[in-house]
């Protein structure tokens, strides 16, 4: 006998089984499919019921594709599903739609539509589940079409339906869609549910359509909480930060409870906007609601405060939070190393009780964005010794390393890891390797680079070659590589005002303004950046008369255009229109910087104005409480040394709070050999050979 035939033997002496030891097994497999769920074990209870023979009762099968459900098994799924189908012919629909779900919830998307097209028959929960499923696994057009599908056949949608359909919907961010489908739900009359009328807002923001968002919101008679943290991370991701506190707001005096991520969001958007007495007053209220020992709440209010300078309020914020783990130590470090404080990132990172890659990142790129090139060069020998696995972050950051001390021999072996480990295929590695050549001034490497990156260069690529054509003075290539550019990708703001910025440079005039005409033409929203950029451009290209003009056409003027033109003045010989320009500047509100007093004063120099000098000189502590800088003080050396005021100056240098540069000094004694003034002479002799002796260069 085959062994085909010694199997179908035995399987039939086991159908032939009388129904008394039929209902003994049947108990039998039940119990210990039961025990094995018990244990936890549910490879095993799974494979207990797909070698019966006999099918089970239907709550066994529904216990058995939630226990599935939970832990994410697919083969183990599709054997219970089988075991259904083959020993029940006619399946419950109801547990059937279960089955659809939990493929959907374990991504067997085609599982669930093909169990879903054998159905012999399908409800309105059946449609459901197949749009969940698909919605659940990002399949957008499964999900559309499925919805079609099933009002063409006259099934009613219901809730369930809409908010699959309102998924994807989300996800794919056609606003079009989105309304239609809006005006569906209406029509169905499902507009008083709030779940469904809170995904709208939901979707609305995430379309960037923030009227309808807020109209669909005023709509609900009675938002949930869940409404209110969508509406508030919707302004805040917009970037409309007093709207996402006022509402805020407004849902504590309607005496809704926030959630911890509502609570989050406000917070955040008081850092974006540095206002520190509202930042302070939430964090009053999260203390009330007992939300500061999550990490969430703690780790957006210590960077509140990192960010409104305010880090002993910070750091005791980050003492005081109960348990720390390894995100709330990144967290808190990363937040002073982002924003320039150093010292203090560093001394968390060194009492970290444990670290990850994405620690070592943070403080890397802390001292990257710092400029801090000595201090990231031994940080990264030490990660050279303590880490064994780098990202493309890391590698990012040890490229901008490489660009920030010029060192393209240490970028070039940067180039062999990335090349060896497959990194050349990420965009932003590659993009990043680009810009270290272009600012080390190798333009032949990022030439090759870039030609070599063929379909996988975008617009940054452009960006950071022209970048480094402008740094070069390569005007004539930076001019072909831009038009080429236009064949293959639109320059952005940035690409155009990176152009400008290295025509200014040069200087370039010629493709200063081809730049210009090409905004123009193009119809580019001419921003305060460009204007900036242009007003500079031009002025540095001596062109004062076309800065002025791009300067006075600008509805909005900010203290770095001010600055540009004011420097532009003085750059080509026009001092006198400094001084106009600084009182237009008082006029409209604009307060000044250390930058704008060197233009006034290099303004003084050149017009001879020593006594209207020393009064701007005297105003910018006095009046605008503006510490004075070292250059302020060699301007003033230089306004007394070049018209004569030696007796001005002795009385100066009673005032500074330093001793004098060897420029100052320099300065001093070539002016008294001039004018004859011998004291004031052997002191500034005396002093320069105080500094250039021996003992002077050893201390």
């Amino acid at each position: 006998m085959t062994v085909t035939g010694r199997f179908s033997s035995a399987f039939g002496r086991r159908l032939r089984d009388d129904k008394t030891h039929k209902r003994v097994r049947k108990t039998s497999v039940t119990q210990q499919v039961l025990e094995q769920l018990e244990g936890g074990n549910v490879s095993k209870a799974v494979s207990v019921l797909f070698v019966s023979l006999e099918p089970v009762s239907y709550w066994l099968y529904k216990l058995l594709l939630r226990s599935c459900s939970s832990a994410s098994l697919a083969v183990q799924t599709r054997k219970v599903v089988s075991h259904l189908v083959t020993f029940s012919p006619l399946p419950p629909i109801v547990l059937l739609n279960r089955a659809i779900e939990t493929y959907g919830k374990i991504g067997c998307v085609n599982d669930a539509r093909e169990l879903f097209e054998q159905m012999p028959e399908r409800d309105g929960g059946s449609w459901n589940a197949l749009i969940t499923a698909c919605a659940q696994n990002k399949v957008h057009d499964e999900v559309f079409r499925t919805f079609r599908r099933m009002n063409r056949d006259g099934i009613r949608a219901t809730e369930t339906s809409f908010a699959g359909v309102l998924k994807s919907c989300g996800l794919i961010l056609d606003l079009r869609l989105l309304r239609q489908l809006h005006c569906a739900v209406i029509k169905h009359g499902f507009s008083g549910n709030v779940d469904l009328e809170t995904s709208f807002v939901d979707v609305y923001g995430k379309c960037r359509d923030m009227s309808d968002a807020r109209r669909v919101f005023d709509e609900i008679k009675h938002p949930s909480d869940v409404s209110w943290n969508v509406i508030v991370r919707r302004y805040l991701e917009m970037g409309s930060n007093d709207d996402a506190v006022g509402m805020f707001f407004k849902m504590l005096e309607l005496n809704v409870r926030p959630l911890i991520h509502t609570v989050s969001s406000a917070v955040l958007a008081c850092s974006r906007t540095m206002d520190l007495e509202v930042g302070t007053l939430i964090h009053g209220i999260a203390v009330k609601l007992s939300f500061v020992p999550d990490t969430i709440v703690s780790t957006s209010i210590f960077d509140m405060y990192v960010k409104c300078g305010r880090l002993e309020s910070a750091r005791r914020v980050f003492d005081q939070t109960e348990s720390k783990d390894l995100k709330s130590w990144t967290s808190a470090m990363s937040g002073y190393a982002m924003n320039g404080i150093t010292r203090d990132a560093r001394e968390l990172f060194d009492l970290m009780p444990e670290r990850n890659i994405v620690s070592w990142n943070a403080m890397l790129g802390g001292y990257v964005r710092a400029n801090e090139w000595e201090e990231a060069l031994d940080f990264l020998a030490l990660m050279r010794k303590e880490v064994e696995d780098i990202d493309n972050v890391t590698l990012v950051w040890i490229l901008n390393v490489c660009s920030g001390v010029s060192d393209v021999q240490m970028g070039k072996q940067a180039h062999g890891f990335i090349y060896r480990h497959g990194y050349d295929t990420n965009v932003i590695v590659a993009n990043a390797l680009l810009g270290m050549y272009g600012k080390c001034g190798t333009f032949g490497s990022a030439n090759t680079l870039f030609r070599q990156m063929s379909e996988l260069r975008d617009e940054v690529s452009w960006n950071a070659l022209l970048n480094g054509l402008a740094q070069l003075g390569r005007s004539e290539h930076a001019i072909s590589f831009f038009e080429g550019m236009q064949l293959e990708a639109k320059p952005s703001k940035y690409t155009l005002a990176t152009l400008l910025a290295g025509c200014a440079n040069i200087p370039a005039l010629r493709l200063g303004k081809a730049t210009h005409g090409f905004l123009i033409r193009n119809g580019y929203e001419v921003d305060i950046v460009i204007r900036g950029a242009m007003v500079d451009m031009y002025s540095k290209c001596r062109c004062l008369d076309y800065a002025i003009e791009v300067f006075d056409e600008a509805g909005t003027r900010d203290l770095i255009l001010w600055n540009s033109i004011i420097r532009g003045c003085c750059r080509n010989g026009r001092s006198k229109e400094v001084f106009e320009l600084f009182m237009l500047m008082e006029d409209e509100g604009v307060k000044p910087d250390h930058v704008t007093f060197l233009g006034i004063l290099h303004a003084c120099i050149r017009e001879g104005h020593v006594e209207l000098g020393f009064q701007y000189f005297s105003s910018m502590s006095t009046k605008y409480l503006i510490l004075p800088q070292v250059e302020h003080y060699d301007c003033m050396f230089e306004l007394y040394c070049k018209y004569g005021c030696l007796h001005k100056l002795e009385e100066f240098l009673l005032l500074m709070p330093f001793d004098p540069t060897i420029q100052m000094l320099t300065r001093v004694y070539d002016a008294c050999q001039s004018h004859g003034w011998k004291k004031l002479e052997a002191w500034a002799a005396k002093r320069l050979h105080e500094r250039s002796s021996p003992a002077a260069t050893v201390l």
